[in-house]
């Protein structure tokens, strides 16, 4: 038993921050796996390592329980958690020896560790279904000995199961419609007029006697966000010497704010904006009742950085649908900035999952030479490897300092402060950087360009660079040119945009 005592790791965080690691459950590993440690981050500093397997969070054994509700211990814990953790090694052979893991005799939990820890009430969840051509994968059911609608035979891997839907769900709201007091054939009924799509608001039954108990009423406005297919995205950004790089607009028989014309190479490009996009927030503020001017004033006085609620499109089109705001998603992600968990991302809709990467033209056969100064935040990357294996890419956080030298996800490390690190090992290179001090040199490929290099035989080396394809964090900013204005026509107002820091298609949870 002895071989198998976990290490006690506090952890603390500053409010809106995150502590420094993704927790992932990938196929063909159990357990909760610690990955991607942030350098420098409160995590990797208090000696978690890739890998690591977490058993318990505040006091709660995790082993057993899902990805999601153990990222809800995590998220709930504040700005201070605790937790059990095991090496990948010992964990890997206690679970081939049958060891039982959440005995006493293998956890030694801390005193006190799981009190005060407040229990949060369980919220009701939103579920958008889009039909396919079996239909939407379930039934409704209503039981004269119990009050209510309630979901059944819910198919495995069906459209209502991918959507977060299970058995004897209580059925509350249709497309924003209270169903409470309808009766199974208005249900139905109400359903059927929906067409290809519908959004539902359900209870589980742990919530349904939650709220029973205490005689309140479930809404729209409590409810969880997560099981829904399309996100609004929380975009942060530093304005440039040219500002933003885009323009706001109100759209002829369309209401709201939308964003338009966006400067290539500007902030707004490269936080992610997108032309058409709809403005729900300034800096936290909802401006769906404000003039075209008070959402201008409103992101010029935000000063050197703004934070914009945007929706595409199909989110848009999904809120609306459910008769709920945006902001629902905002309230429920305030304080952290983390991508969808590992289970939510892996049942995103193949229309939802869009590809990221953008193809270049005559794309130039050369590495990149990126130089960054650790900022509070640290670099803003991840180092992705496999402990032991050669070989390390990168994922990069929009807006931080690697992102704006210039940094892109799944750059190849060649490099690090002159040291060709391709043969090194994941800890090899960690330790490297680590020891960087606050500044740091990267010598990079983008994987194609590394894949081609190797398959003509040549070495990737500073050789290679020209004095022009230097990237550095220091003058990025001032390089950017103004994009020339357009001929006469209407004044148009240019404004503001920001760099999101998640990655909304990423298989996993940064905490």
């Amino acid at each position: 038993m002895a071989g198998y005592k976990p290490k006690v790791i506090s952890l603390t965080k500053r409010p809106g921050q995150t502590f420094g690691f993704y927790l992932r459950q990938e196929h063909g590993e159990e357990g909760h796996l610690v990955r991607c440690l942030d350098m420098g981050g409160p995590a990797e500093l208090a000696g978690m390592k890739d890998g690591d397997r977490i058993l318990r969070v505040n006091g709660t054994f995790t082993d057993a329980l899902s990805h999601s509700v153990v990222v809800d211990l995590v998220r709930n814990s504040g700005t201070s958690c605790t937790f059990h953790i095991l090496n990948e090694a010992p964990y890997k052979q206690a679970k081939a020896e049958g060891e039982n893991l959440s005995s006493p005799q293998s956890t030694s939990v801390a005193n006190g560790v799981a009190n005060g820890v407040a229990k949060q009430a369980p919220n009701p969840k939103l579920c958008y279904l889009l039909k396919s051509s079996s239909g939407y994968g379930f039934s409704l059911r209503s039981d004269k000995s119990q009050p209510g609608l309630f979901m059944t035979e819910v198919i495995p891997g069906g459209v209502a199961d991918g959507a977060g839907v299970k058995a004897n769900d209580r059925l509350l709201e249709v497309n924003g419609e209270n169903m409470e007091d309808s009766t199974h054939d208005q249900a139905v009924d109400k359903i059927r007029l929906g067409g290809a799509s519908i959004m539902f608001l359900l209870a589980d039954e742990g919530t349904d006697r939650y709220y029973q108990s205490k005689h309140m009423k479930m809404e729209a406005c409590l409810a969880t966000t997560k099981f829904l297919p399309h996100k609004p995205r929380i975009i942060e950004m530093a304005k440039g010497p040219d500002g933003y790089g885009f323009l706001l607009r109100e759209e002829p028989n369309q209401t709201g704010h939308f964003i338009r014309d966006i400067d290539e190479g500007s902030p707004a490009e490269r936080s992610a904006l997108k032309d058409m996009d709809r403005l729900v927030a300034v800096d936290g503020e909802e401006v769906d009742s404000c003039t075209h001017q008070q959402v201008v004033d409103k992101i010029r006085e935000s000063g050197k950085v703004c934070c914009l609620l945007v929706v595409d499109k199909d989110t848009d089109q999904m809120y609306g649908q459910g008769k709920v705001s945006p902001m629902l998603f905002c309230e429920e992600m305030k304080g952290c900035n983390s991508p969808p968990s590992y289970t939510e991302a892996i049942n995103l809709p193949a229309t939802v999952q869009q590809a990221s990467q953008v193809q270049v033209k005559d794309e130039e056969l050369k590495p990149k030479l990126c130089k960054m100064e650790r900022t509070s935040a640290g670099y803003g990357f991840h180092l992705k490897g496999i402990q032991g294996v050669h070989g390390q890419y990168l994922e990069v956080e929009k807006g931080g300092a690697a992102d704006r030298a210039g940094l892109n996800d799944e750059d190849v490390v060649v490099e690090v402060n002159s040291v060709n690190v391709e043969q090194s090992t994941h800890e090899e290179v960690v330790e490297i950087i680590r020891d960087s001090g606050s500044s740091l040199e990267m010598l990079v490929a983008k994987k194609s360009v590394y894949d081609q290099l190797k398959a003509k035989g040549v070495s990737i080396t500073r050789l290679l660079l020209e004095e022009t394809s230097y990237a550095q964090v220091h003058n990025q900013e001032s390089k950017e040119e103004a994009r020339p204005e357009t001929p006469p026509g209407p004044a148009r107002e240019r404004s503001s945009s920001v760099s999101s820091s998640a990655s909304h298609n990423s298989f996993d949870e940064r905490l």
